[in-house]
């Protein structure tokens, strides 16, 4: 979670919103790590989880990573757990929750679906308070930000 942590703060330091995601394989060997970059790139499906899920597939030369774990500094959103289905990934392990945005734990709770794809192992609240203290302080700077701009 740490190595994810450190995606947040270079995606923070870029102007993307604090997310930042790491694939291990088994052995705890990092094959793909991103941060969000949908600022960046003009893309919305930029998120931290598929750039780091596409690194992995890409290193291993294969879609399914099905002994691996994606480790993710936010629950993922319904479009990032769709994808985190698809690529058939063992577990999840993220930190803070999204009750607003989440799609594993909160909203339409995609793996709990009785014909979702793909049910990895899900734990959440991992370093949880460093996780949500980057989103917190990142949107509590922009808004100081946009009030300054509105003054």
């Amino acid at each position: 979670m740490l190595l994810a942590l450190d995606q947040a703060r270079a995606a923070a330091a870029r102007g993307e919103v604090p997310v930042g995601a790491v694939v291990t394989d088994r052995a705890g060997r990092v094959l793909g790590a991103a941060g969000n970059r949908v600022e960046e790139i003009a893309d919305p499906t930029a998120h931290a989880e598929v750039l780091a899920i596409r690194a992995a597939c890409a290193e291993l030369g294969n879609p399914r990573l099905t002994d691996c774990t994606l480790w993710v500094t936010l629950e993922p959103c319904p479009m990032c757990a769709s994808a985190i289905g698809h690529a058939r990934l063992a577990r999840v392990i993220f930190g803070a929750y999204d009750p607003k945005g989440g799609g594993v734990e909160h909203g339409p709770r995609l793996f709990h679906r009785s014909d979702c794809l793909h049910r990895p192992e899900v734990v959440g609240g991992v370093r949880e308070g460093e996780a949500g203290g980057l989103l917190r302080d990142f949107f509590r700077i922009l808004r100081e930000r946009r009030s300054r701009i509105d003054i």
